[in-house]
């Protein structure tokens, strides 16, 4: 099979697309032809290498895909048939991280336990289904099971032109919360507003200044501020994240990609009697939920651009330079990815 894969860490230039053996199906695992794969914020990391991490090598990268079953192992066969159209789970207990500490998805085929497939809907495409699993499951589960958030509350999500920023701002909105978006650059800004982002604000400005613009300033007494904030940045940005919440407001976080040592001032935490939850990825429901909604169509996923296998480094570099709003996808065309299995391994 024509897969893309890495064996040393570093930058693009270690990724190769060449032929690697084709997985087996056996015990509980399924065979699943890969019709499309996403990226996500991970990926540049473990390409990178992540200290406290290890990381199997060579690793096929990518965790995010949509496909259909094309061999079935020895058990527990009942539920499911060559040709079913299924979503792979890749965060699976007990087991690791598809694309991180077990191989991914970027690549014709890839192995999954039977436990891990959800079905596909008919009508939901490869490419919307392979955007939804990491990016609009963690959302799912940070914005209903850890911030709660109800009607009419006010949400701040700041870092919202990603994966998971674009995806809270979305369910925010399903959930009829007045949602304020921070991202970094006007095109981001346009296309969250034309998302229903009810206000936006540029990052690179006076955020804690516009916040109490808008809604006043926070006061102990109540009044002010918002209701949520959505901050996996982490970093020196972290007390103003604290400093926008009203009364009994909730900061809730799932990483910490500008830092994980931040200063927190108690004085705020006791005194406006705040909640600081943690959000640590999804669940086999929660990406249940995430289809059923996109193929109710009242979730669309925003899909920033679709490429083939081939331009799998551009689609990499452009994430990396912060240039992607919602999500990249890579459609599998198997006629266009095979290659002869003598061939050299290409650099992306």
């Amino acid at each position: 099979m024509t897969a893309i894969y890495f064996e040393a860490h570093g930058g693009p230039e270690q990724l190769r697309l060449a032929q690697r053996p084709i997985p087996e199906a056996r015990g509980d695992l399924a065979l699943v032809r890969v019709g499309a794969f996403s990226l996500n914020g991970f990926d540049p990391m473990v390409l990178r290498g992540i200290p406290e991490l290890p990381i199997p090598l060579p690793m096929i990268p990518c965790a995010d895909c949509a496909g259909e079953i094309v061999a079935l192992g020895e058990t527990e066969r009942d539920a499911w048939k060559i040709g079913d159209r299924v979503s792979v789970v890749p965060l699976q207990p007990g087991r690791g991280m598809m694309g991180e500490t077990l191989p991914g998805v970027a690549a014709q085929y890839c192995l999954a336990p039977l436990s891990a497939l959800l079905p596909l809907p008919a009508n939901l495409s490869f490419v919307d289904a392979a955007a939804l699993p990491t990016a609009y499951g963690t959302a799912m589960r940070m914005m209903t099971h850890r911030a709660e958030v109800m009607r009419g509350e006010r949400v701040l999500v700041l870092g919202a032109g990603g994966g998971v920023g674009v995806a809270c701002v979305q369910i925010a909105k399903l959930r009829g919360a007045e949602v304020i978006a921070c991202a970094e650059d006007e095109a981001a800004l346009t296309k969250l507003r034309a998302l229903g982002a009810d206000h936006v604000i540029d990052a690179r400005t006076d955020v804690l200044g516009e916040i109490i613009r808008l809604f006043g300033k926070p006061s102990i007494w109540g009044g002010g501020g918002v209701d949520v904030v959505v901050d996996f940045l982490g970093g020196a940005d972290w007390r103003r994240s604290i400093a926008c919440l009203t009364r009994g407001g909730r900061l809730v976080t799932c990483g910490a990609s500008a830092g994980a040592q931040v200063a927190t001032d108690l004085r705020y935490v006791w005194s406006f009697e705040l909640d600081i939850r943690g959000s640590n990825g999804w669940t086999i429901e929660d990406q249940r939920d995430v289809i059923a909604l996109a193929a109710e169509r009242r979730l669309e996923p925003v899909i920033h651009a679709v490429r083939p296998m081939s331009s799998y480094g551009e689609a990499l570099s452009e994430l990396m330079a912060r240039r992607v709003v919602g999500k990249s996808v890579i459609v599998v065309d198997e006629a266009g990815a095979a290659s002869r299995s003598d061939c050299p391994p290409t650099r992306l």
